[in-house]
């Protein structure tokens, strides 16, 4: 499984940007999708995630609720992050990464529950 993560950058504080990850090497109907973030000095903190199949059931962080969606593009294998009024505190790297699982999004949001990992897109906030 390879994950090729993109679209990070230089935004300034309540702006937008989309982040896209790329997944190949096997068929994903039966995968849950996370993105992560981890900022300088801090541990990796849980974003979103989206189950592969069926209607893609989500379940994001309550700090970025409201602000930031998850989707996916079965036909394009690409998962995104939509990060809309982004603030200087979201700042970090952000990762996204796979696991082969079948069970309620929820229980997807630790770190370990995750397979493979993707190679991270900076996101830097300015005030």
């Amino acid at each position: 499984v390879q994950l090729q993560a993109s679209g990070g950058g230089l935004v300034q504080a309540g702006g937008s940007l989309r982040l896209s990850c790329a997944a190949s090497g096997r068929t994903f109907s039966s995968y849950v999708m996370g993105w992560f973030r981890q900022a300088p000095g801090k541990e990796r903190e849980f974003v979103a995630a989206i189950t592969w199949s069926g209607g893609g059931s989500t379940y994001c962080a309550d700090s970025v609720k409201g602000r930031m969606t998850i989707s996916r593009d079965v036909a394009k294998n690409t998962v995104y992050l939509q990060m809309n009024s982004l603030k200087p505190e979201d700042t970090a790297v952000y990762y996204c990464a796979a696991s082969s699982g079948t069970r309620p999004v929820r229980q997807y949001r630790p770190s370990h529950e995750y397979d493979h990992w993707g190679q991270g897109t900076l996101v830097t906030v300015s005030s």
